[in-house]
């Protein structure tokens, strides 16, 4: 089994569509994909979330929630207010190992990188199974200093980091986005292998499918998505 572990520079860059893309381009080459979304905040039970998104849009059924708080929080502070044990990195480890005959497993994480999902951080859980870390970063102002510091976080924890991916380009971008596509991976040394247009969740199933493999960088899709990797 094959991890990638997908991260954001903060709360809303995209993380679930671009989660969705990686799921459908890595189905479309043939691979087996299982999608982990440890914790799941702002969602009461019973309700679809995250993981129903990217069912809907990729295809893929084979999904795994550990937790989820209906309070739109952190997930350790979201657990404290209703009374629910704190997610351990112990069972989250478990519920990942359970996906072991899947070609590829994505695991998406609860806001940035150093956000509490229990009594961990996603960055403790991609040490733990020396797994690579995508980031998803904006395309506006703001993301050269969050994406820079999230980067540097994984270097210094010595988390290989697999690549930038733009989590929403606007059909009419203006100069700060312009710019940044050339100025992140200056600032981070690290490749942008992949970008979301704005409103792709908004599309159907058919659509998503077949256009998600043209975001993302034909090369790297064929190191990390393809199944003989």
């Amino acid at each position: 089994m094959s991890l990638l572990f997908i991260t954001g520079t903060s709360t809303d860059v995209g993380k679930t569509i671009v989660t969705a893309a990686l799921a459908a381009t890595a189905a479309a080459a043939g691979a087996r994909v299982a999608v982990v979304k440890p914790a799941q905040t702002g969602i009461a039970p019973g309700e679809p979330g995250d993981l129903a998104e990217i069912t809907r849009l990729s295809g893929i059924t084979r999904t795994v929630e550990l937790a989820r708080y209906p309070e739109p929080l952190a997930p350790d502070t979201a657990a404290r207010r209703c009374g629910q044990p704190l997610l351990t990195l112990a069972e989250t480890v478990a519920g990942i190992e359970s996906c072991a005959d899947a070609d590829l497993t994505l695991v998406e994480g609860a806001g940035g990188l150093l956000v509490r999902m229990g009594e961990f951080t996603l960055l403790d859980l991609a040490q733990k199974l020396d797994a690579p870390v995508l980031v998803v970063a904006a395309a506006g102002l703001g993301t050269l200093n969050h994406t820079e510091l999230t980067t540097r976080t994984l270097h210094s924890a010595g988390v290989h980091c697999a690549g930038l991916v733009i989590g929403s380009w606007p059909e009419t971008p203006d100069l700060a986005a312009d710019c940044n596509r050339t100025d992140l991976p200056a600032v981070t040394g690290i490749d942008i292998i992949g970008t979301l247009p704005a409103g792709a969740g908004s599309w159907s199933t058919g659509r998503f499918t077949t256009t998600a493999p043209t975001w993302f960088d034909p090369a790297w899709t064929a190191r990390h998505l393809h199944p003989a990797n």
